[in-house]
């Protein structure tokens, strides 16, 4: 049995559900749409136009405790989530005002979104509005992204920056230069100083400044006291090279602090010669780099979290050229670093939009932010793919502007979910203006059918003119059946009729056989099925006849149209198959994947595009499948459509008929 799909659906039943096989188109949609916005990890939701919850994803309603009952039919701004601050509910309010005037909002959030709703995140949310036709909007969308690590990173970074701006003012201000020894110190930038003998195996002296403890007199088993044991061979075999070349001793070792803790230091010492070049004694310095190094593990961890991000996050010059290129980069456009770190930008940008670049790195010299800029780029395998991209001047410490940070997200997904909305628009408009010219074409149709019936009953029986009067009045019928049926003025309730698939074949030739011979097209039939099968005949019709009609268009001058059909039957497959193949034209490649989709043709102005998706849809519900095959290279032009037809009826078909 079927269902009609205007039936409201139940949206409890269909969330608590799985996909079934027995589901209408719109049940099957609504339960899609249902697990996708379930499955998402960030804060997702949809409001009415006046902020009101309809629809809440699960994970943000399991990150606080709560459930949809208890938000929905509630004003967004009174629920769980918002109550941090009246400010944040200010806030919201204020935003889903400005949606519903049709304002796209966004901005950062603190809301209660972690540990049962006992801890606050911070969220990039943004509320999105649904228009109809008119620019009234219909609904509202809530998205919210968790970015409190983010955020941490950021103050985290600035925290650093202010240390390393400290310790940089510091070594500025290094005393320096009046003696020998002082020089030799200045050279190790110090905050510990020491004092070794020649062959390092006795510290003469230790001032300590506050790191380490210090020494007054010589001392022997400094390594085992101040150097950390896993450091300890690591500096022995420093200090045995320093000593044979006569050279600068450098290394980086923990070193026991005052407290018995243990701190990163950057021991550095020369070698003081006398006039023969014997070494007489060593000076050194040792600095406190502890927090430096705390900095390096920070700054790993926020490269080893940009190049798991599954954006692109490239940075370049002011020239275009690329400095940086993350893993998210290598994924989304197939170049691995090595591949264009060096190259110009240019690389990844189609040519007919070049010049945004030149716009883009002016904007970036004027010390301007780009955000959220939709454009396309180009993948190293030549796809294109839809991108938003952020962008953000990086300056240095005077504020000039050295180069540029850049954000790359695939929206590829969200661009062909808006274009399958504007194909779904497109096919409800031509629902409408199909309906207005079904009404005035019904009367007219009636009676041209009435007057071919008269005029063969006129008619002599067996004659030329007879049989062409009964060819032209069960093409008329069929003219008739399809707007009825297309229009749902008819629906067709009677059981499908066993028929020979060649004979409803032979018949569109015979309908378009003037358009053959007028063209010079040669037809090549090979039929091998002599199995009578159950289908709608008129719709069988109708695909064979836009399929044979594509074909004819496609051999403007002349050629040849093989159509052959056969029985096939192999394990869990029996039924015919029909090939229709001619030598015309034929379809690019890139162009092949959009063929079914309804509005896409290749005929310009002559084309509708509506044939091969109506074909595509009736030999799939039949049971059936249909694919293309074609190709443009001289030699081999052409195109194939192959259907395969089953000759059991669908379960839907059966139940159809029994009933």
């Amino acid at each position: 049995m079927t269902t009609n799909p205007s039936t409201p659906v139940d949206l409890e039943n269909v969330r608590n559900s799985g996909l079934l096989p027995c589901d209408t188109r719109e049940v099957y949609r609504q339960k899609l749409a249902l697990i996708t916005l379930d499955s998402m990890v960030q804060f997702v939701g949809l409001l009415d136009a006046q902020g009101i919850v309809l629809e809440i994803n699960h994970g943000a309603l399991e990150a606080v405790g709560i459930t949809l009952a208890e938000v929905e039919g509630k004003p967004f701004w009174t629920t769980f989530w918002w109550q941090v601050s009246d400010k944040v509910i200010r806030t919201l309010r204020e935003s889903i005002e400005r949606a519903s005037q049709g304002e796209f909002v966004r901005w950062d959030a603190e809301i209660y979104g972690s540990a049962g709703g006992k801890e606050t995140i911070i969220i990039d949310a943004s509320l999105m509005p649904v228009k109809d036709e008119r620019g009234n909007v219909l609904f509202i969308t809530a998205e919210g992204r968790d970015i409190t690590e983010k955020k941490a990173h950021e103050r985290e970074i600035a925290r650093q920056r202010e240390e390393l701006a400290k310790l940089d003012q510091l070594a500025r201000n290094t005393l320096a230069e009046n003696e020998k020894r002082f020089r030799a110190l200045v050279t190790a930038t110090s905050y510990s100083i020491y004092k070794m003998n020649p062959d390092w195996t006795e510290m003469h002296s230790l001032t300590g400044d506050g790191f380490v403890s210090g020494v007054d007199g010589p001392k022997r088993a400094w390594l085992e006291q101040y150097i950390h044991p896993d450091d300890q061979q690591q500096v022995a075999q420093a200090v045995k090279e320093a000593i044979q070349t006569k050279s600068i001793f450098k290394v980086e070792h923990r070193a026991r602090r005052k407290d018995g803790s243990f701190g990163w230091t950057l021991s550095r010492a020369v070698p003081m010669l006398d006039e023969s070049g014997r070494v007489t004694e060593w000076f050194g310095t040792a600095s406190d780099i502890t927090d430096r190094k705390r900095s390096d593990e920070s700054r790993f961890r926020l490269a080893a979290i940009v190049d798991s991000a599954e954006d692109a996050i490239v940075s370049k010059d002011l020239n275009g050229i690329v400095l940086s290129w993350n893993e998210g980069a290598r994924r989304m456009f197939g170049y691995s670093a090595d591949d264009m770190i060096g190259q110009s930008i240019l690389r990844l940008i189609p040519k007919e939009l070049q010049y945004e670049e030149e716009e883009i790195l002016n904007k970036l010299r004027a010390g301007e932010r780009i955000d959220h800029y939709e454009t396309r780029r180009t993948k190293k395998s030549g796809e294109s793919v839809d991108v938003s991209v952020t962008i953000s001047p990086i300056k240095d410490e005077a504020g000039r502007v050295l180069g540029a940070s850049k954000v790359a997200r695939d929206i590829s997904d969200r661009k062909r979910v808006e274009r399958l909305l504007v194909q779904s628009e497109k096919l409800a408009a031509t629902g409408r203006m199909a309906a207005a010219i079904a009404h005035e074409i019904n009367n007219p149709l009636e009676a041209v059918m009435n007057l071919i019936f008269l005029a063969r009953q006129s008619s002599p029986a067996g004659g030329k003119a007879h049989g062409y009067l009964l060819t032209a009045e069960g093409e008329l019928e069929r003219v008739s059946h399809i707007a009825r049926q297309t229009l749902g003025y008819y629906r067709d309730t009677g059981s499908p009729n066993e028929v020979y698939l060649y004979e409803l074949i032979e018949n569109v030739l015979t309908v378009y056989n003037s358009k053959l011979l007028a063209a010079g097209i040669l037809t090549d039939l090979q039929f091998n099925d002599s199995q009578k099968i159950i289908v709608s005949k008129d719709e069988i019709l109708q695909v064979f006849s836009n399929i044979i009609a594509n074909a004819i268009d496609a051999m403007r001058q002349g050629g040849i149209l093989h159509i052959s059909t056969e029985r096939i039957v192999t394990p869990g497959k029996d039924g015919i198959q029909i090939l229709i193949r001619d030598n015309g034209m034929g379809i690019r490649a890139d162009l092949l994947h959009q063929v079914f989709e309804p509005f896409f043709t290749t005929k310009g102005d002559m084309g509708t595009g509506i044939g091969l998706w109506v074909a595509k849809q009736l030999v799939e519900t039949r049971g059936g499948r249909i694919s293309i095959a074609s190709s443009t290279k001289e030699g081999c032009r052409g195109t194939n459509v192959t259907i395969f037809i089953p000759i059991a009826l669908p379960v839907s078909h059966v139940q159809f008929h029994d009933g």
